[in-house]
């Protein structure tokens, strides 16, 4: 409703400037006489003017001055410009910011700024992805600097990657989002959160509970479910239809494997599916040779090659042999 009265304060503005030139542009201005006093003068008894008729409305509107809304507004895009954000298409994605203090404003942005080091470009980065910095006050930026460094174990020579890897955590509430997450992912045994504070951002009950939930649909038990995204905790940033679902299908269906391998490797949904396990698994096909999850996909193509032809060309050694490797490294391979 208040960007509805800005808008509209600017246009009566200007439609009021209009009306007052337009009304009679014939008509000369004309100076007023001084004002002496001499009432001989100052009111003729015969006046040599034409009678006016009373149906004539001779007073002119007097013109509207800008309102202080309109002043701000311009004040506020003037500014945006200067630091390289276009205003105009940031209110159609936030019109909070409309209505929001320009004073407040600069003081967020030269906090954010100077507190996590910023250049330009990055700072327009930042609010590309998290308009909500523009609209906040500095008042409600410190607590999540603080929550970072003081309980999330964020170095402070960190800062600056944790915010460009997830700006929208200077949008987020400590008390309502941050601070929840943090202690459910300690809950399930993920110590080094500070190595995983994208996920901060994220609702236990919108985005996590749901993709444990549909591990233990399809075949494992809770504990096992925790314990793979425990092992891989950006496993909760991958989507249910479009990741999981698909990938599982494949897996089962294409592949015949079985659960136990996902639960050892759950990197397993990392990898595209057309580009990386696809073409990998029919190669083994092809071949006749079966590969671990993490000997199929995390090697290169040149020493996956290699690997397809060695087991091509020569026989696997036996379970009883002391070749047989129990223990393989494997980035080594």
């Amino acid at each position: 409703m208040q960007e509805t009265q800005i808008f509209s304060s600017i246009s009566i503005s200007i439609s009021n400037t209009r009306a007052t030139i337009s009304s009679n542009p014939s008509r000369p201005h004309l100076p007023l006489p001084p004002n002496h006093d001499f009432p001989s003068l100052s009111h003729p008894k015969n006046p040599r003017f034409p009678s006016l008729s009373t149906k004539t409305n001779t007073t002119l509107p007097p013109p509207s001055k800008p309102t202080s809304s309109s002043s701000d507004f311009e004040q506020k895009m003037l500014y945006l410009d200067s630091i390289g954000i276009d205003f105009l298409s940031l209110i159609e994605d936030h019109p909070p910011i409309l209505t929001f203090p320009l004073s407040d404003m600069k003081s967020t942005v030269d906090f954010v700024v100077s507190t996590v080091g910023f250049t330009a470009i990055e700072f327009r980065r930042v609010v590309g992805m998290c308009p909500d910095v523009l609209s906040s006050r500095v008042s409600d930026v410190v607590p999540v600097f603080t929550f970072l460094t003081r309980e999330a174990r964020v170095n402070g020579s960190d800062l600056k990657r944790v915010i460009n890897r997830r700006p929208r955590l200077l949008g987020c509430s400590v008390k309502n989002r941050l601070r929840p997450t943090l202690y459910f992912l300690q809950s399930i045994g993920i110590a080094e959160v500070n190595k995983h504070t994208d996920l901060l951002s994220c609702s236990v009950e919108e985005k996590f509970l749901p993709r444990i939930e549909y591990l233990e649909k399809i075949g494992f038990s809770h504990r096992e479910a925790v314990s793979m995204f425990r092992r891989f905790p950006q496993l909760f940033c991958y989507s249910i239809k479009e990741n999981f679902e698909p990938k599982f299908d494949y897996f089962v269906v294409e592949m015949g494997r079985e659960l136990r391998e996902l639960k050892e490797f759950p990197q397993y949904f990392s990898f595209s599916l057309d580009k990386r396990i696809k073409p990998r698994h029919q190669s083994c096909v092809e071949k006749g040779v079966c590969f671990p999850l993490a000997i199929l996909l995390k090697t290169s193509n040149a020493r996956f090659r290699d690997r397809l032809e060695v087991c091509c060309n020569t026989s696997l050694p036996f379970k009883s042999s002391p070749l047989w490797c129990t223990d393989c490294d494997i980035h080594s391979i």
